[in-house]
């Protein structure tokens, strides 16, 4: 059960503390933030409000356990990150609770984030071994004009202090997918978990504590983003931001100043359809890429752009299988949970009344019970139409009927988002060509958007972010270049 046996430490009364030099701490604010359950729209659960000085103390800390951290053996970090992975993993329980009680993630999904973000540290470790373990040994003379006389040895370090900042949908993988690589790679590691799902990642920091890093070198601040959100973000303590979330994003890359940025913003993934696809695999996947967590994920199919003279069928077997899609409360695992907050299911029920009042085709009777919407396919919808063009972040997906393969590569393009898209055809030099006519991050080729697995690439263009996740990605680019130059004097002896 959250918040007791060995998370026990981690709250004091109805609150959750953060976490800052080893310590799980109450903050001098005396205030609490609440967490609202979606499902049953009351407070479930209260974290602390920290203060701009109990930033500042976490910062201080950090930088200074970072220096002893960066002179940790890499195998020494490994066997931490191994352990932190196998405490998460043990303790998936409760953890997933309370991923159900404050995302509304279905119960079996729930578990699988917590395990699938125990194996990502994992893998983490073994990759951080493999690619920090090696370094470059360069020669003068290959470049025109030089002797022989210059050797370079270059290696990789770290940046100093990273600031974490995942999203709500995902709050320990995508957490995760940061503190990893930041930590292997010998940085030091502040996250500002999202409000909606800090529980879950404040359990999950307790199981990095209990692997036995040093004090420190993980921080966990909670409070109100109007706070201390740009305190964090501008803190010259800082020399690294990895964000996911939305164009909150935008904000913190034009603020940040000249520290590296990894920035995943979200998408409006299309799904192109080709005459020639297998429908029944266009269904299944338009289904789950489209529904599966309400639709809530940056990856889920959020347009689907199909020929004329497929479309009727597309639509009719996409209708079927929304049918027997469950509705309900994440603890009965039903396909489609409620939303995040009513303020996410106000804004998808007015992308819903625009296409309505436009003369959209409803396949299904809108339906909604607070934060619960129950899933809608909307056929003929035009480009005149918000939900053509907008991310939803709900069970509603457009259908736009094109008459060519050039037109739906026209609207993807067109889209300030670029992360993710997928084509669906069993000609693969089709799909080659229209992979690289889209301009997304990604492009999969019959199958849905997808993130992963864990180290596999993931960028976006245009407004979808900057920089590139995975695993390999993100260690990269939270070290920078060292290089060391031996100077050789000039030979006193001939050879030969």
């Amino acid at each position: 059960m959250a918040g007791t046996g060995v998370f026990s430490e981690i709250i004091e009364g109805e609150v959750y503390k953060y976490y800052a030099e080893g310590e799980w701490r109450k903050s001098s604010s005396g205030k609490s933030v609440p967490i609202i359950n979606p499902t049953t729209r009351k407070p479930e659960y209260k974290v602390q409000a920290c203060t701009q000085e109990e930033v500042n103390k976490v910062m201080e800390g950090a930088k200074e356990a970072q220096k002893a951290w960066a002179r940790t053996p890499l195998w020494k970090r490994a066997e931490l990150l191994h352990r932190a992975a196998a405490i998460l993993k043990d303790n998936k329980g409760p953890i997933a609770e309370c991923l159900v009680k404050e995302i509304a993630k279905p119960a079996k999904d729930a578990v699988t984030e917590v395990v699938r973000s125990g194996d990502l540290v994992s893998y983490t470790a073994e990759e951080g071994v493999r690619i920090l373990g090696e370094g470059k040994f360069l020669v003068s003379d290959s470049f025109p004009g030089n002797e022989r006389s210059k050797y370079c040895l270059t290696s990789k370090i770290p940046l100093g202090v990273v600031l974490a900042i995942p999203p709500f949908n995902y709050p320990v993988n995508l957490a995760v997918s940061k503190i990893g690589p930041a930590l292997i790679a010998g940085n030091a590691l502040v996250l500002k978990p999202p409000t909606q799902g800090a529980v879950a990642a404040l359990h999950m920091v307790h199981c990095f504590h209990l692997a036995g890093f040093p004090k420190g070198l993980i921080g966990c601040i909670t409070g109100k983003g109007s706070e201390i959100g740009d305190f964090l973000t501008m803190h010259p303590g800082v020399n690294c931001i990895s964000f996911t979330g939305g164009d909150t994003g935008i904000a913190i890359s034009k603020k940040a100043g000249m520290i590296p940025l990894q920035m995943e913003l979200g998408g409006k993934d299309a799904c192109i359809i080709l005459e020639d696809a297998d429908l029944d695999l266009v269904a299944a996947n338009i289904v789950k890429g489209g529904f599966s967590y309400s639709g809530q994920r940056c990856t889920a199919v959020k347009v689907v752009l199909v020929m004329e003279s497929v479309a009727d069928a597309v639509v009719d077997k996409v209708k079927a299988k929304v049918e027997k899609l469950t509705v309900g409360p994440p603890e009965e695992d039903c396909d489609v949970t409620p939303v995040v907050t009513e303020s996410s299911a106000n804004f998808i029920e007015g992308l819903v009344m625009d296409a309505k009042e436009k003369g959209a085709t409803f396949c299904q009777e809108y339906r909604r019970e607070g934060n619960l919407i129950w899933p809608l396919l909307l056929d003929h919808v035009r480009p005149d139409m918000r939900i053509a063009w907008e991310e939803p972040f709900g069970p509603v997906l457009p259908v736009i009927r094109i008459s060519s393969v050039e037109e739906g590569i026209h609207h993807c393009n067109a889209s300030n988002f670029g992360l993710q898209g997928c084509v669906f055809t069993r000609d693969i030099n089709k799909a080659i060509m229209i992979s690289d006519a889209m301009e997304t991050g990604t492009v999969q080729i019959n199958s849905a958007p997808a993130r992963g697995p864990d180290h596999f690439p993931f960028q976006g263009l245009k407004e979808s972010g900057i920089g590139s996740q995975g695993i390999t990605n993100s260690i990269n680019m939270m070290t920078k270049i060292k290089s060391t130059v031996i100077n050789l004097p000039s030979p006193s002896y001939s050879v030969g």
